[in-house]
């Protein structure tokens, strides 16, 4: 198997949730050294590159060196999109006949089983993605009214980890450099290139930690672990 060299977008404003989210204590661990140590515990994976903001990148080398992450031999800066995040890791990668795999650095419950699973998967596809099918009945609206119901059987909520052959996502990058279009995946970008990506299931604890209420939730998830 191709080495494989993870990038973790970990850039994000945090909006949703009022302020950044990596740096925050989880059941006695930053979240984002919980998502790093599951990475590092994958023999994989070569090399992880985190994708941090510029005010929190001193912060991550102090927690890189803190515990022990020696995959992580370097940091990209953020950018102003996700997707511009991840175009960064992509810059760093010196192996280019490698498997990249991108696995958000806020979603710190993955399990180094699930990454193991989605970069055996790969084979010689153009993509594998995460996803758990969705458990509620989804309806489609517009201007507060619903235009339709959506076949539940059908949809998937996608996460990460996502794997793909590295010169597939660098050509993907490529391809929509300065088009003004973004994708709120890496698989989408992908897909939109006319790459085969494949669905395997992921894990209903692999949650992104986006509002206040989903960190309660993860230290839920954390306790039943232990």
């Amino acid at each position: 198997m191709k080495p494989v060299v993870a990038i973790v977008p970990s850039a994000g404003s945090g909006r949703r949730f009022g302020g950044g989210k990596t740096l925050l204590n989880l059941q006695g661990m930053p979240v984002i050294a919980r998502t790093l140590s599951a990475l590092q515990a994958v023999d994989e994976i070569v090399e992880i590159i985190p994708v941090m903001r510029s005010e929190e990148m001193e912060k991550a080398l102090e927690i890189v060196e803190r515990y022990g992450f020696t995959k992580v031999k370097k940091i990209a800066p953020g950018g102003r999109e996700r997707q511009e995040s991840v175009s960064h890791g992509l810059a760093l990668v010196e192996r280019k006949n490698c498997i990249v795999l991108v696995h958000d650095g806020v979603r710190p419950l993955v399990t180094p089983e699930m990454i193991r699973k989605t970069i055996s998967a790969l084979e010689d596809l153009d993509g594998v993605v995460t996803a758990v099918a969705v458990k509620d009945t989804i309806k489609e609206v517009s201007d507060g009214m619903v235009r339709r119901t959506l076949d539940r059987k059908k949809l998937f909520a996608v996460q990460t980890p996502q794997a793909f052959p590295c010169s597939v996502l660098v050509q993907a990058y490529a391809g929509v450099l300065g088009s003004g279009m973004y994708f709120t995946d890496d698989a989408a970008l992908v897909e939109h290139h006319g790459g085969r990506v494949k669905v395997i299931e992921g894990e209903y604890t692999n949650i992104k930690i986006t509002t206040r209420e989903d960190l309660l939730l993860a230290e839920a998830f954390l306790k039943g672990r232990a």
